[in-house]
């Protein structure tokens, strides 16, 4: 019986997260289209508007971002590629940063305890002066970490102010980047020695992977992909380096999304209007935290090997189709 009641009450707690995270989410774009729809046309140049969808087309790409965010082959690659093989044609970054809102929501959803222990455990360290608490040294770990793709991501924006649309982006550019990647992560799985639980982590271990989550910043490399490659080659356990690299990335991810949000508010919904974008949001938070627990439970008993033959083909099926005329390298 009390087990039975200690599940209701979790199932519970769980909606009411869910229901909390994906209300902050529909205000924030509901409160966001009065600015859009009265932007000047001197901001909607800088930025790509929203292109035109349907419910149906926003819900698909949807998933594709939730499947993709967090497993390690690159929801960038997959969100140019997979509409462009629809007919659809590539989304823009606009879309993608909307939707992102959603798998921002899962990743929180999912580790609230996590992060919740984390923080109040800092908190405990600093007013106690333990300095070498776990706790504290994890928080400091994420915190130094997160700063490498802060810094690259103002680089970027400061110095490359079209970057979204440079040839980095192009087809051919993403498979080539999938298919270097799939062979970093091979050789991680050969060489790494996942010796070390989650309990062992150190604060280069965050400083490190950081590094590593910098070069997701390159569409088509994978922020999951690099950090995943990363945690092996440092001899973290596949399950660990997995778990490390979801919470490592809510600051990374959250900035990266806001940030693009922001520059969405100035560009405008265009065609698309509310509907599609609220089920596009609601489609990535559901498949996104699905990812996640999928991944997790998956690499506690299996290797990367999958994700590894899948990048490979991925990238070659593109440069073949790029070849033969079947895409445009755009």
């Amino acid at each position: 019986m009390d087990r039975s009641l200690s599940a209701v009450k979790k199932m519970a707690l769980a909606k009411h997260r869910l229901f909390t995270l994906l209300s902050a989410v529909f205000a924030l774009v509901a409160a966001a289209v009065h600015p859009m729809q009265t932007s000047s046309t001197e901001s909607v140049a800088t930025t790509d508007k929203v292109q035109a969808m349907n419910i149906f087309q926003a819900l698909v790409l949807g998933f594709v971002q939730g499947v993709t965010e967090f497993l390690p082959i690159s929801s960038t690659a997959h969100l140019k590629v997979v509409p462009v093989v629809l007919g659809w044609g590539d989304p823009g970054v606009a879309f993608t940063a909307v939707i992102q809102l959603g798998s921002i929501a899962a990743v929180l959803w999912y580790f609230w305890e996590d992060l919740r222990r984390l923080v109040t455990g800092a908190l405990r360290a600093i007013a106690n002066k333990d300095y070498a608490d776990y706790d504290l040294r994890m928080c400091w770990g994420i915190i130094l970490g997160t700063i490498p793709i802060v810094v690259f991501g103002l680089l970027i924006k400061k110095f490359l102010p079209d970057f979204d649309n440079s040839i980095l982006r192009s087809l051919g550019a993403i498979a080539t980047a999938s298919i270097v990647m799939s062979l970093l992560l091979g050789l991680a799985e050969i060489l790494g020695k996942r010796r070390r639980d989650f309990e062992r982590l150190q604060i280069k271990d965050g400083i490190l992977m950081g590094l590593a989550q910098s070069l997701a910043l390159i569409p088509g490399v994978s922020r999951s992909g690099s950090t995943l490659t990363a945690g092996l080659l440092m001899g973290l356990q596949r399950e660990t380096a997995a778990r490390y690299s979801f919470l490592l990335g809510i600051p990374a991810i959250t900035l990266a999304g806001l940030v693009e949000f922001k520059d969405v508010l100035q560009a405008g919904l265009g065609d698309t209007g509310i509907a599609p974008l609220v089920a596009g949001i609601i489609s990535a938070t559901v498949f996104s935290y699905l990812a996640i627990v999928g991944l997790l439970r998956f690499l506690k008993t299996q290797s990367t090997w999958i994700f590894i033959w899948y990048r490979l083909a991925f990238g070659i099926a593109i440069l073949a189709a790029i070849g033969t005329g079947v895409f445009k390298n755009s």
